[in-house]
């Protein structure tokens, strides 16, 4: 695979990511009590907790996504 096939392919990448990370922030301050009312039927966790642990998970997929799709692109782009 060559240089400009693998940019591509991150470009993709971060396409798709940033739409989901968008789509689930969006729908986190929209219908986050949605959320919460589905979740705590399978689970018996506090609205606090549930907010902790949707903030943990975007911040952790922020950091994945920045780490494994945004950081080699702008890599490949600075070197050709």
């Amino acid at each position: 695979m060559d240089i400009s096939a693998f940019k591509s392919f991150l470009l993709w990448c971060m396409i798709v990511n940033a739409a989901v990370l968008l789509l689930t922030s969006m729908m986190l301050v929209f219908f986050g009590d949605f959320s919460y009312r589905m979740n705590h039927k399978f689970f018996s966790i506090s609205r606090q907790e549930f907010n902790v642990i949707c903030v943990s998970f975007l911040a952790l997929y922020k950091i994945v996504f920045l780490t494994f799709n945004l950081v080699p692109y702008i890599a490949l782009v600075i070197i050709g």
